[in-house]
């Protein structure tokens, strides 16, 4: 499971998401979208359970959600801003 590091500190609202990395002094801003998969994270939720619940909201493919969500993760991971 993915989970936000402990040095990011983060807003968000229904516009999205702000991350500030503390130790890297870097500011990440996301999209409505970017800020539910990253509030779902903070939650603790898994990806197959992010991937889920925003299909069902959305009316999306899940293939596709679950596709994109990848992505995002996988950007996420490489800004380390998230850890397995």
């Amino acid at each position: 499971m993915l989970a936000p590091t402990p040095h990011l500190r983060s807003i968000i609202d229904h516009d999205g998401a702000v991350i500030l990395d503390v130790e890297r002094n870097s500011m990440l801003t996301l999209n409505a979208t970017g800020g539910y998969v990253w509030e779902k994270l903070q939650q603790g939720k898994s990806i197959e359970d992010i991937v889920r619940e925003l299909a069902a909201e959305t009316l999306a493919e899940t293939a596709v959600v679950e596709r994109d969500i990848r992505e995002f993760l996988e950007d996420l991971k490489s800004k380390h801003l998230v850890k397995v």
